[in-house]
Order: structure tokens, then C-alpha cells, then sequence
């Protein structure tokens, strides 16, 4: 019972110090409200769990999070398995990310980078292609922010070296984002 007592105090803390992190979230939940004013998408990238985030921010986005709306332009580039494999075989796993930016980023678009260590080379990769092809880079990080840390334009940096908190936070971030999004984008009352 203790070793739960203290996993769950552990994310609360880790929670307690993410509230530093309000001017981020609302900066990148306004970002991604012109961007889809302006007729842009969102680009999603992640390995692992950050992988799996970036599919459920993508879905959140597409379909919907808690409001009736249209749907949004969001893309997970850790779902179309037959690229993937194919790119990583032929040519190599680092520059997954990076050639679907390269092909599908547009000036204005929105890459997210979600990364816990900030190390992760193809998302780094993807967010040098990003910058050079104009998009905005939005970035989630743990740890020390890493190498991916001072190449975003809006960082959301969570606390913490454990990789599980770092990952509750992320996900708690997207959640944010996306309610803020459907706030701005539906009538208050649905």
C-alpha cells in the first residue's frame, strides 16, 4: 500500500510543478488556433509512448475531444506502418519523421515534437526540417529539455527524470490544448 501511496505522490508532485507551465500551454493552444484559422495543420511525431501521445492528440484533434465541431487537420507521422518500415529498412529509422516533414510540411504548419529525454535523434531531425520549411515547432520535454529544448518556438517543459510523470504530464498538456481549441471553436453551451 505504501509503494502506491508514494507512485501516486509522486505524480501529484510532478503535477504541482507542470502549473509553471500555464504561459506555454495557452501560448501553444493559441498557435494551434491560427494555424487552423490560417488553413494549416498539425504534424505529430513521437517514438514509444510519445508515439502513442501523438496519435491520441492527432484522433483528439480529427475527430473530437469534448465539443460537437468540425474536424481538424492533425497527423500522427507514427501511423502509416508501410512508410515507416519501408523508409527505416531502405534508408534509416532516424529520418522517419524528418522525410514525411520534408514531403507534407508547409509554411505555417504546426510540427510537435514530443520527446521525454529531448534526445530523441529523428525528432530532432524532423524539427530542423520543420524549421527550415517554416513551420512552427511546438515541443513537449521531461528532463532537461535536451537538445529539442532550444530548438522549439513553444516549449512545454515537465520536471521530472521519470519517464512515466514526464508522460502524465504530456498527456495532461494535450488535454489542455485540445479543450482550450474546442473553447475557441464551438459555441459555449454544447
Amino acid at each position: 500500500m505504501e509503494a502506491v501511496k508514494k507512485l501516486i505522490q509522486e505524480s501529484i508532485d510532478a503535477k504541482e510543478r507542470f502549473r509553471t507551465q500555464v504561459g506555454p500551454l495557452k501560448k501553444a493552444s493559441d498557435a494551434i488556433l491560427e494555424c487552423f484559422k490560417n488553413g494549416n495543420k498539425v504534424l505529430i511525431c513521437g517514438n514509444g509512448g510519445s508515439a502513442a501521445d501523438a496519435q491520441h492528440w492527432a484522433a483528439e484533434l480529427m475527430g473530437r475531444f469534448k465539443r460537437e465541431r468540425k474536424g481538424l487537420p492533425a497527423l500522427a507521422l507514427t501511423t502509416d506502418t508501410s512508410f515507416l518500415t519501408a523508409w527505416s529498412n531502405d534508408y534509416e529509422y532516424d529520418t522517419i519523421f524528418s522525410r514525411q516533414v520534408e514531403t507534407l510540411g508547409v509554411s505555417g504548419d504546426i510540427l510537435i515534437g514530443i520527446s521525454t529525454s529531448g534526445y530523441s535523434k529523428n525528432v530532432i531531425k524532423a524539427v530542423k526540417i520543420g524549421k527550415k520549411k517554416g513551420c512552427v515547432i511546438l515541443t513537449l520535454t521531461g528532463r532537461d529539455g535536451g537538445d529539442l529544448k532550444p530548438l522549439s518556438d513553444i516549449n512545454i517543459h515537465v520536471d521530472s527524470t521519470v519517464t512515466a510523470r514526464i508522460q502524465e504530464c504530456h498527456l495532461l498538456a494535450y488535454h489542455i490544448i485540445c479543450e482550450l481549441v474546442d473553447e475557441a471553436l464551438t459555441p459555449k453551451g454544447l
